[in-house]
């Protein structure tokens, strides 16, 4: 099992709209080889930096499963209008990928 992660710093006052564009979006994980679960988490507020930490969180069959989604034409549409919503964040999201221990 693989799991990857975008960490979002979004701005201060952005979170509703934020969670919005991710609660309205169009999605087709579902029907992806290998996907298996997708959270967005909402972490701590930052406020004497501005911002509040945001991360996407998905979980795959392996990590060659979220690596073939990444060279599909299912990630580029989902992923199209993702500048659109730059504003709300302050710098690129940052990604993580984690294999899962089995047995730990």
């Amino acid at each position: 099992m693989f799991i990857a992660m975008n960490r979002f710093k979004v701005k201060s006052g952005s979170e509703t709209a934020f969670e919005d564009i991710w609660k309205n979006r169009s999605s087709s994980l579902a029907d992806v080889p290998g996907f298996k679960e997708f959270n967005l988490l909402r972490g701590p507020v930052y406020a004497d930096d501005g911002y509040t930490l945001f991360a996407s969180h998905t979980v795959w069959a392996s990590e060659a499963a979220f690596k073939d989604w990444t060279k599909s034409d299912a990630f580029r549409q989902a992923h199209r209008n993702a500048g659109d919503t730059k504003a709300e964040y302050l710098g690129p999201p940052q990604f993580e990928g984690f294999t899962i221990v089995e047995g730990a």
